[in-house]
């Protein structure tokens, strides 16, 4: 049976965000909201909990400007700086009902688990000093599904570069970013979702993300009612613009894009 969802994306730019510091590109200089891009990451919410997919550098002012102080746990898809670089920030849903305490569970495979402990080891040393994040990791099989909450996530193997990265599948939508490649075998744990939202870096090739053409081919593949591209570069171009480009029931995204199920 469905369950009700809604997942709000958080942010929807590349590693430099948009607009690029510097940059004076019209892109870039856009008084357009849909052109303003923080770090990829989303909100998925269903079953009574409140899923957080990467908490990259603004992490902070995405969970400020949404206005949230609980979460049931942070996904996270790969170990590059623009998904994990935010962590620290949990602190503050930490000691939010203080002295209580709310413990932030984060789930990813073995190889991100690592680099969180090495990027973050102040906050799992046994003499610590006082504020450090209160984390607990959770290590993931990417080749089996686990619950949280009662929420049934599957994940969705693909490849970044020359390593591993993680989408996952909440019943009917299924989120990924940073793929370049995809197996025919995760293809069809795909299959049946009605949302798919999935990386586009830009209209030409890539090394290590799907250009919109790679990502309208999956989006073929999978047959989702709708679809949304994510994790852009400001040469995307301009939303307006880039958005009559698309076939019928795919959407460049934006932040703070709301999709409800």
């Amino acid at each position: 049976m469905s369950v009700k969802c809604v997942i709000t994306l958080l942010g929807t730019g590349t590693s430099q965000g948009v607009p690029v510091i510097g940059c004076r590109c019209p892109v870039c200089c856009s008084t357009d909201p849909r052109d303003a891009r923080l770090r990829t990451s989303a909100m998925v919410e269903t079953g009574g909990c409140r899923f957080i997919i990467d908490a990259g550098p603004d992490f902070r002012m995405q969970m400020l400007r949404e206005g949230i102080s609980h979460i049931t746990a942070i996904l996270l898809t790969h170990k590059h700086k623009d998904h994990i670089g935010g962590i620290d920030d949990v602190r503050a849903l930490n000691f939010v009902d203080y002295p209580q305490i709310h413990t932030a569970h984060i789930y990813a495979t073995a190889s991100t688990i690592d680099c969180v402990k090495k990027d973050y080891d102040y906050a799992f040393f046994t003499d610590r000093y006082r504020g450090v994040p209160e984390i607990k990791l959770h290590t993931i099989d990417a080749e089996q599904s686990f619950v949280v909450g009662g929420v049934e996530i599957v994940p969705i193997r693909g490849r970044h570069a020359h390593f591993e990265v993680t989408g996952y599948r909440f019943s009917d939508v299924a989120y990924m970013t940073d793929f370049k490649e995809i197996d025919d075998s995760e293809i069809e744990k795909l299959k049946g979702v009605k949302v798919l939202v999935v990386n586009a870096l830009r209209f030409t090739p890539h090394d290590s993300h799907f250009s919109v053409s790679e990502a309208l081919s999956l989006i073929e593949k999978v047959a989702p009612e709708r679809a949304y591209l994510t994790h852009m570069s400001h040469e995307i171009g301009l939303h307006a613009q880039a958005q009559k480009q698309l076939p019928e029931g795919v959407y460049f995204a934006y932040d703070r894009l709301k999709i409800e199920l």
